[in-house]
């Protein structure tokens, strides 16, 4: 059986990133950085786009070596731990260890066992159309970014249920929704 998670940091106008791309706007706190480690349970795998890939193994693979941040050095060992898969059709190869890639939706559909995809707007909007996306974990930050870069493009109307609502770090408002 495969069960997937998307967890996504938005805008109050649910952009994913600046009008330029810029990810320079979220904030993380305490909190927000336990619910980031808390989130891949034991025995998932990470799932990512092209664009999100290519920022996620420019950083992580040595994050903990080169950042004080206290979040970064947590992360960065599950991180590199964590089984990942990167979805892709420009890509011909990924180099990273316990990385695999695959090519379609269809291919993410044959897969078993429980994924969290981080980031993406394509991807994620193409697993919610195809009603793949069993759960959103969608963190709201205070601040409008204008610009195209949508949540969950080209998903169409899709019913979720809320399961959980709570502020992370007096600022973050993070909600979980199941696939209704």
């Amino acid at each position: 059986m495969r069960r997937i998670t998307h967890h996504i940091n938005v805008s109050l106008d649910g952009r994913i990133c600046g009008p330029n791309g810029e990810f320079d706007w979220t904030t993380m706190g305490p909190e927000h950085s336990a619910y980031s480690r808390a989130i891949q349970p034991a025995g998932s795998s990470l799932l990512y786009g092209r664009v999100v890939w290519g920022w996620m193994s420019s950083y992580w693979p040595h994050a903990d070596e080169v950042s004080t941040d206290p979040h970064d050095r947590a992360y960065a060992p599950l991180w590199r731990a964590t089984p990942k898969v990167v979805a892709s059709r420009t890509l011909d190869t990924v180099d990273a260890e316990n990385t695999v890639l695959v090519r379609s939706v269809d291919e993410i559909a044959a897969l078993e066992g429980d994924f969290v995809l981080m980031g993406g707007g394509e991807l994620a909007g193409a697993l919610t159309a195809a009603c793949l996306v069993d759960r959103l974990s969608i963190i709201v930050h205070p601040v409008v970014l204008g610009g195209d870069h949508a949540l969950l493009p080209g998903a169409g109307r899709s019913a979720f249920t809320l399961r959980e609502s709570r502020v992370l770090d007096g600022s973050a408002v993070l909600s979980m929704y199941d696939r209704a």
